[in-house]
């Protein structure tokens, strides 16, 4: 408006008329090839200031009121993130604090606690972003008296649609979030997840990645699990299967599998893997031909198969020095003439003896005899 002011002030010249005409003796404006008079200037400049003192209000009044949302909005935002970065903080130094511990194997190690405090905590700052700036762009338009009808309506509708396009995604995310705040299984953890078995390698809000006992990586959607078996939480359990023969004094095998236990206990690095005594629960099963005892053991998560392995080898050991023969071991040097060979399952074999009617049918058929000279007819010279 100014500048128009301006121009039309410098405009006025000889060339320009006033604004009576002469001539004619009527008054009127300017032609279209005339340059404006003082007069039209002061006119517009009078129109711009009223138009100015008449609006000033209302825009000074929108102008901070979306200066308020704004200061309102950050402010919000800063405090909620700060108070949520705090309540991370804290959950790392309980962490840090039992770390070190005799709880500390039976909870999630303190890096662990850690990375699932960061992954929450991230989750939850961009969540609150998300919801306070969207909100307060939502109240600069309304503002603006802009109608959010159409625009809301819009979003809706484009939700709706997302929401039937790739319900996959969101259900894959939404399970991805609730897998990291109930701390299913994290990095490190041995999972059977259902569609794939192994060791977690990376946990993400849509995909979880698992690496298979060959090496292979398995890409898992977070919504595809319908059930985790977790093999690396709070504590595992070894299972040993000792088969021997039903004559065996069991209170020597008992005591012979209570040593065994007793000197893995006190070994390295075997004394930190075991968490409880190895103890032989008893017979599992009795038969005519073998019995089964059961030795167990309570170990570090994901620490069973070693211990288990090293438990079949002492026990196997020890009972070779005991002279007690497992089932299913090469018989020694001169048994087979003390202990007849057991009967076979089978029945026998109808073929096995040549006087019977199937072998005699089985039998092949002799040759005929060579043909003879013929026989003279009687009563012939």
């Amino acid at each position: 408006m100014l500048l128009s002011v301006l121009l039309a002030a410098g405009g006025d010249g000889p060339g320009g008329t006033a604004g009576t005409d002469e001539t004619n003796g009527t008054s009127g404006t300017n032609g279209p090839d005339e340059a404006p008079t003082l007069q039209d200037a002061q006119q517009t400049a009078t129109d711009a200031a009223g138009w100015v003192e008449e609006n000033w209000s209302t825009w000074l009044s929108i102008g901070l009121r979306v200066l308020l949302i704004l200061v309102i909005a950050i402010t919000l935002r800063h405090f909620i993130r700060k108070t949520i970065t705090k309540a991370i903080t804290r959950m790392n130094r309980g962490a840090d604090a039992v770390d070190g511990t005799g709880l500390s194997g039976l909870l999630v190690n303190a890096e662990r606690r850690r990375q699932r405090s960061e992954a929450i905590g991230s989750v939850l700052r961009s969540v609150t972003t998300f919801l306070i700036m969207g909100t307060a762009a939502l109240m600069i338009l309304g503002t603006f008296e802009i109608n959010l009808a159409p625009l809301l309506a819009s979003a809706g509708v484009a939700g709706i649609a997302l929401g039937f396009g790739a319900r996959n995604l969101v259900t894959d995310f939404l399970s991805g979030v609730f897998m990291i705040l109930e701390d299913q299984y994290g990095v490190g953890d041995s999972i059977d997840a259902g569609v794939a078995v192994g060791e977690v390698v990376e946990v993400g809000l849509r995909v979880t990645k698992l690496r298979g006992e060959n090496g292979a990586i398995w890409y898992v959607r977070n919504g595809e699990v319908k059930r985790i078996a977790n093999r690396s939480q709070g504590w595992a359990t070894a299972h040993v299967d000792v088969t021997v023969r039903p004559d065996e004094d069991l209170g020597r095998l008992r005591t012979i599998l209570t040593e065994v236990g007793t000197d893995l206990a006190k070994d390295e690095p075997w004394n930190e893997e075991l968490w409880g005594p190895v103890e032989v629960l008893g017979l599992d099963s009795v038969t005519l031909d073998a019995m089964v005892l059961h030795v167990s053991a309570k170990t570090m998560p994901g620490k069973a198969t070693g211990i288990e392995r090293e438990l079949r080898w002492r026990i196997k050991v020890a009972l070779d020095a005991a002279g007690i023969r497992m089932v299913g071991d090469a018989p020694a040097a001169g048994e087979d003439d003390d202990n007849p060979a057991e009967p076979s399952g089978t029945a026998p074999s109808a073929y096995a003896s040549a006087n019977s009617p199937q072998s005699v049918a089985a039998s092949p058929i002799p040759a005929p005899a060579p043909a003879s000279a013929p026989a003279q007819h009687l009563g012939r010279p």
